[in-house]
């Protein structure tokens, strides 16, 4: 790879952990392939995988396959993720062991590697709000929330700056921040080209605006969860003491075992803690994350008086695409119905006045004069109903559906069914008396060629 900029290695001396020659040549090494099981979902199936120590759903793989040309990706199995981040796991469930009832906040989401982390760990009371101020990026967060099949959790595009008006609405907030990327220096090496001093002090700047727009958002006594993938101390510890110095704030620890070589680290002015990742202590890529906790008084959200969003005529023509009997049925947009948890109606009174929604939920479909259309949603819900129409295939024909192709040689009754792979469904066909119609969304299909398969 190229050669890590002079400034950078210059402004990291004296920071705890950073040993310059182990650093530059852990940069001279590839970097490792890692995945995040679904808690739910199976059908992946991996060779001789390492588990990552601070994540039990992670692992690391011996070789990077082409995930692109795996159905279990598709259908949500797993997701790539580095293995650094997924410390978030460990940090979550040691200061949250009881994760019922929560409101919580990833804000600058995309493409929705953390977003699925805290998914797998709320439970189903508990609402998981994935925010993507960029609409092109904001996409592949719908595809990638859409694929772990979790129904609280909602997708919206929204400045950070339009959540400041929820006042005091959320239990935990993980801002993600957009930071300069030295940490990706080994994965990507356009960041190394991007790098520079200037970019650096923009992102700082940058960091303290996101931050100030999540604050006021925070309940007092709740937890910001501030992260980046970068090494310069401008992006980290100063910004925890910048924290310090305009809220009245304190960051909590958790333990860490000596052998997963996470550096400890303090800030500078105001002794805030924060966990660093070299890439030549652990086997993952470059990381900072630190959990805050607030402790000033805090706004809130009056409560308020409402009907249930409930859609009484379409609820019961709904009930047999889920499981769970209890949800409420509602119109998430101009054409579809969404389920979502009994908990959440009171959110969605509330919420859809303040931001912009691109999913509510589990998208359901519609229904029509003859049938109901079947939204994509269902086929990887994990709240799908388990006797809804199947069709199990092999790879090379979930391969052939993945790229929106024709399926002359399925045997099924008339209908519409799922087309299932190792169990995991990937989406809707529809068998007409002459053709099989493949209803997977265009956005979501294979370009890549797959003769060699």
């Amino acid at each position: 790879m190229k050669a890590i900029p002079p400034l950078l290695l210059k402004t990291m001396q004296g920071i705890k952990g950073f040993d310059e020659a182990a650093f530059v040549a852990a940069h001279q090494q590839q970097p490792v392939t890692s995945v995040r099981l679904h808690p739910v979902k199976q059908g992946h199936n991996f060779m001789y995988p390492e588990n990552v120590a601070w994540c039990k759903e992670g692992l690391y793989l011996a070789y990077r396959p082409s995930f692109t040309l795996d159905p279990a990706y598709h259908a949500g199995a797993y997701y790539v993720q580095e293995a650094s981040s997924m410390f978030l796991d460990y940090l979550m469930r040691t200061l949250l062991p009881n994760r019922n009832n929560l409101r919580v906040l990833d804000l600058c989401a995309a493409p929705g590697g953390k977003s699925t982390l805290i998914a797998s760990l709320l439970e189903p009371d508990s609402l998981l709000i994935c925010n993507e101020a960029i609409r092109t990026r904001a996409g592949i967060l719908e595809e990638n929330m859409t694929r772990w099949g979790y129904m609280n959790t909602w997708v919206t595009s929204n400045d950070p700056s339009e959540f400041s008006k929820l006042e005091g609405y959320f239990d935990v907030i993980l801002v993600d921040a957009p930071c300069s990327g030295s940490g990706l220096f080994r994965k990507d090496a356009r960041a190394i080209d991007e790098w520079s001093g200037e970019n650096v002090l923009m992102c700082s700047r940058r960091q303290q605006r996101i931050l100030a727009d999540a604050m006021p958002a925070l309940k007092e006594g709740g937890i910001l969860i501030y992260a980046t993938c970068s090494y310069s101390s401008q992006e980290n510890e100063e910004i925890l003491d910048w924290l310090k110095t305009e809220y009245d704030v304190k960051t909590l620890s958790v333990p860490i075992e000596a052998e997963w070589g996470i550096t400890e680290t303090t800030s500078g002015a105001h002794s805030m803690n924060g966990y660093r990742f070299f890439p030549n202590h652990v086997k993952g890529e470059g990381f900072f994350i630190a959990a805050v906790q607030k402790q000033q008084e805090a706004g809130s959200m009056r409560p308020i008086k409402f009907q249930s969003a409930q859609d009484k005529k379409v609820y019961p023509q709904a009930t047999f695409l889920l499981k769970q009997q209890e949800f409420v049925c509602i119109k998430s947009d101009n054409t579809n119905y969404s389920a979502i948890h009994p908990a959440h109606d009171a959110d969605w009174q509330i919420l859809q006045k303040y931001v912009y929604f691109r999913k509510v939920g589990v998208t359901l479909g519609n229904p029509t004069f003859k049938e109901w259309m079947p939204a994509h949603d269902v086929a990887l819900s994990i709240a799908q109903h388990e006797e809804l129409p199947r069709r199990e295939v092999n790879k090379e024909q979930a391969l052939h559906f993945l790229k929106r192709e024709e399926m002359p040689d399925l045997e099924v009754d008339m209908g519409w069914f799922i087309v299932s792979y190792n169990g995991l469904g990937l989406g809707w066909a529809k068998s007409l008396s002459n053709r099989i119609n493949n209803y997977l969304p265009k956005q979501w299909r294979i370009r890549m060629d797959i003769t060699h398969e």
